[in-house]
């Protein structure tokens, strides 16, 4: 567990470093047997100890006494309980990210990246209020068949097999967000055919990350 958690802090504090989140804003989690460990509610990541992050189980249970997790729990049980192969999540309130979800949309395949979020494009779920079963509701609605989404009004989401790749995936997400503002300061970005994501999704696959 203490392994865990000290990833769970190091990816955190990254979220800073890397410019994904500010300060508290965001949060993270990695399954852990029957729940998971999860970054507390309304605490710097910068001031973060292993004491301060708390396991919920998949029935929504925790130890008040041991700390408050974040406010968006609720969202990281249902994908864990829902996705047996996610084993790690990341939330962050990344700027282009949250700057797209700002209009609702989500992210087409104006290239072919859009592929890493495991789909022919990224999606960008309701709005509702954080923190909220209908949150998660929209939330994993977004995740059909994919790995990364974007959530109305509020930022971006993915998760993967680690905290390693989860980490790398939601990157990979706001840089291809950056690019397809962009794209879109230029006029209508050309979009690549179902019949040629499909052939990406594929090979794709097959494709190791260093």
């Amino acid at each position: 567990m203490r392994k865990i958690k000290a990833e769970i802090i190091n990816y955190s504090k990254m979220l800073n470093s890397r410019k994904l989140s500010a300060l508290r804003s965001g949060n993270i989690s990695a399954r852990y047997k029957d729940g998971f460990l999860i970054t507390p509610s309304g605490k710097k990541y910068s001031s973060l100890k292993n004491k301060d992050i708390v396991f919920v189980s998949l029935e929504g249970k925790f130890d008040k006494k041991k700390g408050i997790p974040s406010t968006e729990w609720q969202f990281h049980k249902d994908i864990y309980i829902n996705k047996k192969e996610a084993n790690a999540i990341v939330h962050a309130h990344s700027t282009n990210a949250t700057a797209i979800s700002t209009h609702k949309r989500g992210i087409p395949s104006f290239h072919y990246m859009v592929a890493m979020a495991g789909g022919h494009d990224i999606k960008c779920a309701k709005y509702a209020t954080y923190g909220t079963k209908a949150l998660s509701k929209n939330i994993l609605s977004a995740l059909n068949g994919r790995k990364a989404c974007l959530i109305a009004n509020h930022g971006q989401i993915a998760f993967e097999e680690n905290l390693s790749k989860a980490f790398e995936l939601a990157e990979e997400v706001e840089n291809i967000s950056l690019q397809y503002i962009t794209s879109l300061k230029l006029g209508k970005p050309k979009i690549l055919s179902l019949k040629e994501m499909k052939k990406v999704l594929s090979k794709s696959q097959n494709y190791k990350r260093g």
